[in-house]
């Protein structure tokens, strides 16, 4: 016998899915006493705006885009004190992730990446002279083709 569950039901049953933490899709399915089956077909037919108005799928700071990020800093930029910390409550940000953002953007590059920055350089260095030595031997090639036909030409066909 197919079970009928109420919208307000089924709205609760998304909202403990989507703010489960590291608890299992089956275990909250058990706690429910319902088919797991079911509750993942209800959790594929929400949309991702309905997921965030149940309150589950919310974006952590560290999942931010660089773009994202540069975004924030810019829309943040002027404001202070209470205005910033509301504008932080409404996009689900701390005001300290904000300022190492903005380090992390003002921060010049550092010199970890010198050693392989010098490697790439010196491999860079070396497929260049390669690739100019091959070249020049196709050059040299084409020309002593080029001399050759000319040559048999001379000749009149006669290979010697």
């Amino acid at each position: 016998m197919k079970e009928s569950y109420t919208e307000a039901f089924k709205e609760q049953a998304l909202a403990k899915v989507f703010r489960r933490g590291n608890r299992t899709i089956p275990a909250i399915a058990q706690e429910l006493n319902m088919n797991v089956g079911t509750l993942k077909s209800w959790m594929k037919s929400v949309s991702k705006t309905d997921q965030k108005r149940i309150g589950g799928v919310e974006k952590r700071p560290q999942d931010w885009s660089l773009s994202e990020r540069m975004s924030a800093l810019l829309d943040s930029h002027a404001l202070t004190g209470e205005a910033l910390q509301s504008w932080c409550r409404e996009k689900g940000v701390f005001s300290h992730q904000l300022a190492q953002w903005r380090a992390d953007f003002c921060r010049p590059t550092t010199n970890e990446d010198g050693p392989m920055m010098r490697t790439l350089k010196d491999e860079n260095k070396r497929l260049e002279r390669e690739l100019t030595r091959k070249e020049r031997a196709l050059a040299e090639a084409a020309a002593l083709l080029v001399l050759q036909k000319k040559f048999q030409a001379l000749l009149g066909g006669e290979v010697v």
